[in-house]
């Protein structure tokens, strides 16, 4: 483990849809497609995410949310 990964917390996919509300279906295609957070491989059959991971992907999409906002009040 790299020594900056040491104080990092991890989530289990439950906890990542309790933050983002979607199916585990639409979250394991987000991953494939690079719209959300590769998962980091702990052992052969788990998977996590870095907490700051999911903490940065929820500041990108507020982003998002609010730039479409002012886009569609442009109009």
């Amino acid at each position: 483990m790299r020594p900056e990964n040491c104080n990092e917390n991890f989530l289990r996919l439950p906890q990542v849809l309790t933050i983002i509300p979607i199916s585990k279906s639409a979250w394991w295609q987000g991953c494939k497609e690079g719209r959300f957070p590769k998962p980091v491989k702990p052992g052969p059959r788990t998977s996590v995410w870095r907490s700051s991971d999911i903490a940065a992907l929820i500041k990108q999409l507020s982003l998002q949310s609010v730039q479409e906002e002012n886009t569609e009040a442009r109009k």
